[in-house]
């Protein structure tokens, strides 16, 4: 769980730091701390493979970062939130459909080998990174909508932004143990 709470730091930096449509800092820290985890992970020995989200989320913020930092007004105006959320929705869906799921490679490194290597494994990753597309893709569309009709509804919008993470987050817990559990159960 900790894994991903660090894969969306950036992301999570890009959302405190980018209000009232001013993307250029939450840009910029986004754009940092994404390259300061592949460049952390990549020390610490992780694969390439693991590291799509942390590399998808450094393209985003430094591309938009630098549109940010020389167009005025700011890309996307007050629609970035919703933007950010889709490109990660976009993301998962083309991992999906490249059927290299972005959990998959966090996953490997949390279990044996053995486990790794089961189809099963890659069916609960593809479960988990759908749950994922599916999550950013509502957040990006509830965002959005909100931003459009209710652009001051700072609770509704900071709680469409927590629910987003929160819900597949606990999701991937819960299921990632089920799984294991009946796997265990299968082999007893």
């Amino acid at each position: 769980m900790l894994r991903y709470v660090r894969t969306f730091l950036p992301w999570i930096a890009f959302a405190v730091l980018s209000t009232n449509g001013e993307a250029r800092w939450g840009a910029l820290v986004g754009f940092a701390v994404a390259c300061g985890l592949v460049v952390l992970d990549r020390r610490a020995g992780r694969p390439w493979d693991a590291l799509v989200l942390e590399i998808s989320s450094a393209a985003f913020f430094g591309v938009l970062a630098a549109v940010a930092c020389t167009v005025t007004p700011a890309p996307f105006g007050d629609f970035g939130p919703a933007v950010a959320v889709g490109w990660l929705a976009v993301t998962a869906w083309v991992t999906l459909a490249i059927r290299r799921p972005f959990t998959l490679a966090i996953a490997r490194t949390m279990v044996p080998a053995e486990v790794a290597a089961s189809p099963v494994f890659y069916r609960v990753n593809a479960v988990i990174t759908a749950v994922w597309a599916v999550a950013f893709t509502l957040n990006a569309g509830l965002l959005g909508l909100l931003l459009a009709v209710a652009p001051h509804a700072t609770v509704a919008i900071v709680a469409v932004k927590v629910c987003g993470f929160a819900i597949p987050a606990v999701f991937t817990v819960v299921y990632s143990k089920s799984a294991a559990r009946r796997a265990r159960a299968l082999v007893s």
